[in-house]
């Protein structure tokens, strides 16, 4: 269908999981894309070969996206390359596990940085370029799209996760918060929230058929999702189609959220 076609599109956290497969998603539906990495070289050129099978073109750029300086590089190339931008997918993130009571204050600003400032500064950089060019008509009916990469734990508490579900939380209300302020601007803000996807950082638990079964208890459609799963929804609300839905957070969990302990009266 070409959805977006004659649009770039910029990825970060693109080497591998679901920012590979949303800038793999992204390439077929027509748009250019940006492929982020922060240490993965490898999977972002993996990410870039299966753009090109798409037919496809896409630019490897790395960066930090917690820090400023490297996130201004990042936009400088990635504009350079393709002179403007119309889809910023905010996805890069990080995980560093431990109880509460023993999270280093280390651990805990790393992943605030990197999941939550990290998404603020590449938000704000792609705001600017929307504002700056306005609507292209013919290009979409929106100035700019920004999709902020959130989970099922911006509202459900997860123990030994305390940075992380906190970095989420924080995530749904930067982005309500964004789409208060941008729509004027007719820039469209949404968040997806993935559920237990199949990706490499959770491997150990989905490869083991005794801690998938585990999971799959709290998961009413019993079934694992795929990287493509939230591809096709990071499509969609880039897209033309979902030109009405502003400040929203679409779900992708297979009824996670659902309390999955209360089937059977609990």
């Amino acid at each position: 269908m070409q959805r977006l076609k004659g649009q770039a599109a910029l990825i970060t956290g693109a080497s591998s999981g679901i920012g590979q497969a949303i800038a793999i998603g992204m390439a077929k539906e027509g748009a250019a894309v940006g492929i982020n990495y922060a240490s993965s070289s490898d999977g972002a050129k993996e990410t870039l070969k299966e753009v090109e099978k798409q037919g496809g073109e896409g630019i490897i750029i790395q960066a930090d996206v917690s820090d400023p300086e490297s996130v201004q590089q990042m936009f400088d190339q990635f504009l350079e390359r393709f002179g403007t931008i119309d889809i910023l997918v905010a996805n890069a993130g990080i995980q560093k596990d431990a109880a509460f009571l023993e999270m280093s204050y280390d651990d805990w600003q790393k992943v605030i940085s990197i999941n939550l400032s990290g998404q603020f500064l590449c938000a704000q950089r792609a705001a600017k370029e929307f504002v700056q060019r306005g609507v292209v008509k013919g290009r979409s009916k929106a100035a700019g799209k920004i999709i902020c990469m959130s989970s099922v734990h911006d509202v459900i508490p997860w123990a030994g996760h305390a940075n992380y579900a906190t970095a989420k939380g924080g995530i749904n209300m930067l982005m309500k918060t964004m789409a208060q302020e941008l729509a004027q601007h007719k820039i469209r803000v949404n968040a997806l929230s993935p559920g237990a996807v199949k990706t490499r950082i959770n491997e150990d638990v989905w490869k083991d058929e005794e801690q998938k079964e585990e999971l799959l208890k709290l998961i009413p459609y019993k079934r694992l999702g795929e990287p493509g799963d939230i591809a096709d929804a990071a499509v969609w609300l880039a897209s033309d189609e979902s030109d009405y839905v502003h400040g929203h957070t679409l779900y992708v969990d297979g009824g996670m959220l659902q309390y999955p302990g209360f089937i059977g009266n609990g």
